[in-house]
């Protein structure tokens, strides 16, 4: 039997149980679309992440029960790049950069911005590329 091709249609790209699919297997829409939804769920609740009178350890554990989810719901089908795996980071750094804020420097006494090794070193967790890893395994 022949099958006449003209009357197949390909298609391009379809979202499967939320996440969005490509035939050239590409992430890059779907973390982008997964990071605009990060960001609006942060913005949302921006008053709680950077109030002073919640804890850190409250506002990290806010974090990882709110927001992260967010973002990384589907994360099992990704097949990340660099660039993908930068913006992931990117985003991170900036959501505990508003939950630790500021630290003022001894030397100088003035206020600066936390360094990303200083984040790690506070955050005490696994950061958010470790937790795309392991739940693809």
């Amino acid at each position: 039997m022949k099958i006449d091709n003209s009357s197949i249609e390909r298609v391009e790209e379809f979202k499967y149980l939320g996440t969005m699919l490509t035939n050239q297997n590409s992430i890059q829409e779907e973390t982008k679309s997964r990071l605009k939804l990060g960001n609006a769920c942060y913005y949302s609740e921006q008053n709680l992440l950077s109030s002073r009178l919640l804890s850190k350890i409250l506002k990290v554990k806010l974090y990882r029960t709110i927001v992260l989810p967010v973002v990384l719901y589907g994360c099992e089908n990704w097949s990340l790049t660099l660039r993908e795996e930068l913006s992931l980071r990117v985003f991170e750094n900036r959501v505990l950069r508003r939950v630790f804020g500021p630290k003022m420097d001894e030397l100088t006494g003035e206020w600066r911005k936390l360094h990303n090794e200083e984040h790690r070193d506070l955050y005490n967790l696994p950061n958010i590329m470790r937790v795309v890893k392991s739940r693809r395994m």
